[in-house]
This record gives structure tokens, sequence and C-alpha cells, in this order.
């Protein structure tokens, strides 16, 4: 249920406090909210806060289409955390594109490489949404719990360590399977203060609760920038998901769900500069510009909603759990858009730490309990080390202008796609992903 927020200085006092309410922060909290649902049992008091304002849902008008520039290229396994929890149905009923094929090519036109779900005896490769649609979803969905308080339009300023001292009789809430539990507060700028034994960070890649909390990173800039829009092309996207990797970076084109099939998202790589240079162009030089950069494989680009940029950096978090207060999302890691990874490796941490809180909790363990933290760190740091590696790998590969190391990669696409075998095993590790 929303909250509205009301400057005091006592101290509101929960179990858990999420940290931002975007799609990480709100499945995780979905997911908790759904267990203790279908247990008809609410032990858990739970907060979820933001800075910003609901999200209002797009357009679905089919006439004058009005797309979210952000969207999720959802794998199998992040549907299953939304199909989990009733979701999915609905979603689909919304707006979700199914795609059926993958192509991945070299701008010189020396390798390719195709996938395709019929391969792999799948239906999809997985669906491209809206990011507000599924925000929405998840925000809906937990209007109807009453363990959740949503609180909005207020910023953390401050956080402080406190010791709470609790006789175990006057309260069931987990909070209470301590006699002396650890807690923290969160000094917001309207006054409001917020505690809890558990606090989650989910607030995104400049995460203010990890910079209070004094968490490390290790960062680099890859001075690029990420030109996000949506695109009417003049052929059908085919239920294709289209990525042509150029000397400045990659360009994808993302199916959207219309019955035209012509829309598409884009994510367009570039150096800072070229970048800039982009986002000045009117109209319909930017068609013209991102036509001839794919090459024209759906033809033409007629129109482009309004343009976004953002600078792109690789951001991993030394520690995930520090004391009572744990990373998860952006907030943990962040990485390049090439594959469209961030939000799905996001989607499975949400889903590692409440399976692990859950299991703690039905074992009578106190939602801060190490071990229960120590798991989830354990369980998804070496995962999305994994998938850091491998984005970052490619990156590099596709980014190298050395004639040498350029032939070898297009020759080693070149085998990979004729290997029918490993390429469809390939494929199928990434619907799945872990």
């Amino acid at each position: 249920m929303s909250q509205p927020v009301e400057k005091t200085h006592s101290t509101s006092r929960y179990d858990i406090i999420v940290v931002g309410a975007g799609l990480v922060g709100a499945s995780f909290v979905a997911l908790l909210a759904k267990w203790q649902a279908d247990k008809n049992n609410a032990p858990l008091r739970i907060a979820l806060i933001d800075a910003g304002n609901r999200p209002s849902p797009p357009s679905l008008e089919v006439n004058d289409p009005q797309f979210d520039p952000r969207v999720v290229a959802l794998t199998h396994a992040s549907q299953s955390v939304f199909a989990s929890l009733g979701l999915w149905e609905k979603i689909q009923t919304q707006r979700a594109c199914a795609y059926t094929n993958m192509h991945v090519w070299d701008h010189d036109g020396t390798a390719n490489i195709q996938f395709s779900a019929e391969e792999i005896q799948q239906q999809s490769l997985g669906h491209i949404v809206e990011n507000s649609i599924l925000q929405c979803g998840l925000l809906d969905y937990l209007e109807e719990h009453s363990s959740v308080t949503v609180v909005r339009g207020i910023k953390v300023d401050s956080i402080e360590k406190e010791s709470i001292i609790v006789d175990g009789t006057a309260d069931s809430s987990a909070s209470n399977k301590e006699e002396n539990s650890s807690a923290t507060t969160l000094l917001c700028d309207n006054g409001t203060r917020l505690s809890a034994n558990l606090i989650v960070a989910a607030d995104g890649g400049q995460s203010t609760i990890r910079r209070l909390a004094n968490m490390d990173t290790r960062e680099w800039d890859y001075h690029h920038k990420a030109i996000v829009a949506t695109v009417q092309a003049s052929q059908s996207h085919q239920f294709t998901a289209w990525q042509n990797f150029l000397p400045s970076g990659p360009l994808a084109f993302l199916p959207l769900d219309h019955p035209s099939e012509k829309y598409c998202s884009i994510v367009w790589s570039l150096e800072s500069e070229q970048a800039d240079e982009m986002m000045a162009l009117n109209d319909d030089e930017f068609c013209h510009a991102v036509s001839r950069a794919l090459q024209h494989r759906l033809g033409d680009a007629v129109s482009v909603s309004q343009r976004y940029c953002f600078p792109l950096h690789q951001r991993h978090a030394i520690h995930y759990v520090s004391d009572n207060v744990v990373l998860m999302g952006d907030a943990a890691h962040t990485i390049h858009p090439l594959a469209g990874q961030g939000v799905n490796l996001g989607l499975l941490d949400a889903q590692a730490l409440a399976q692990e809180i859950i299991r703690g909790v039905e074992r009578d363990l106190a939602v801060s309990e190490p071990s229960i933290l120590r798991r989830y760190q354990r369980q998804r740091k070496a995962n999305n080390v994994e998938v850091m590696l491998l984005m970052e790998g490619l990156k590099r590969l596709f980014g190298y202008k050395n004639i040498a190391v350029r032939w070898l990669r297009n020759l080693g696409l070149k085998k990979v796609n004729d290997f029918t075998l490993l390429k469809n095993w390939l494929a199928k590790q990434a619907i799945k992903y872990k």
C-alpha cells in the first residue's frame, strides 16, 4: 500500500527497508509479499522507498503509439520471476514482443552469427518489454499487500547505526527473533526517520546507500555514451533482434509489439563526442544516420521519438554486503548494455536474496543473519562476475581495430555460426541465464 510522506522526528520501524522502487527493488519486495500472502502470515514489515514519483504506464493506443524509451530484453529466467507473481499473462496482453531470432554481425560484413528459437525448440528467445509496463505491474501488485508500505518523494541524506533491545513478547514480527538487534536508521531529506534490521540498496549505479555505507567499487569509464530511442522503420522487424558492431560501438534494434511490426527500440553505443554529434542532429538527419549504421537491414528509419543519452561505465561492488546493508541490481554491478543483461542480472539478484531470506525466516533466523547474506553474496557475485567478464570480453573483442585480431574474430564467429550444436548450446545458455 502507498503511504503519504509526512515530516516527523519519530522513527518508523520495519524489518526490511528497500531503497529504490525500480524493477529490481520492486521485484524483490513483491517476491517477499507473495510468500507472506501464500502463508497467510505477514511476519515481515517491509518499506519500499523512492525519491521519484510513481511512473505512468505508456499509452497503448495503436494509431499513435507512445513507447517507453527504456526497454528490457527479458530472458526466460527473468520472465519466470513475473510468472511466479502471476503478472506475466497481464504483461503479455499489454505490450510484450516475443523475438524469435537474433542476428549479430560485424559492420565490415565479413562475419555474422544468427540464433533461432526454432533451432533450440523454443517459442522465443525472449521478450522485449518496456520498463514502465513491468514497473507499473509490480507496483499495482504491491498495492494489494498490507505488509508492504510504499513511500515516495523522499531522499536518504544519511544513515546511522543503533542497537535495539527487545523483549520478544509484545511483537511477534521477524525483527524480534533476537534479543539484541542491530538496526540501521535512514535519515531522509524531509525529516523522516526510517529504521530496519536490513537495508537493501536497489537505488541504481550512483547508489546513495552504497556511498553512505562506505562500500567500495571497482569501476572505469568506457568514454562512450548510449543513445536510446524508439524508431519506426519502413520494413518489418521480423521479430528479430538486430545488432551491428560498428567501429565506434554496437547498434541494436530491438523489436517492439505493434501491429505494423515496424517499431524498434534502439540502443546505440558511441564514443562520447560522436554521441553528442548524433544528439545534435534533427530527426530527419538522425533517421538517415541510424539507417546507414544498420546498413538498411530494415529499410529506412522513417521517424524517431525523443532521444535520450547517458554515459557508460563498468562498475562492480567489491562486497555486496556490509553489516546489515545489502546491494542488488545496478547498485552492486553495472555492465555495458551491448547484450541487454543488466536488468536480467538484477532480477536474479532479487530472486536469490528473497529466497535466502525466506529460507532463513522459516528457520527462525533474523533477516540480517550474516549466513543468509553471505549465501546471497556468494551465489550472485560469482554469476555476475561471469557475465561481466563475458560482456567486457565481447566489448573489447569487437573494439579492436587491428586487422589480424579482427580477422581472427570474424573467422571465429563464422565457425561458431556454422557449428550448429555449439551455437544452439550458447543460445540455450543465454535464454535461461542462470
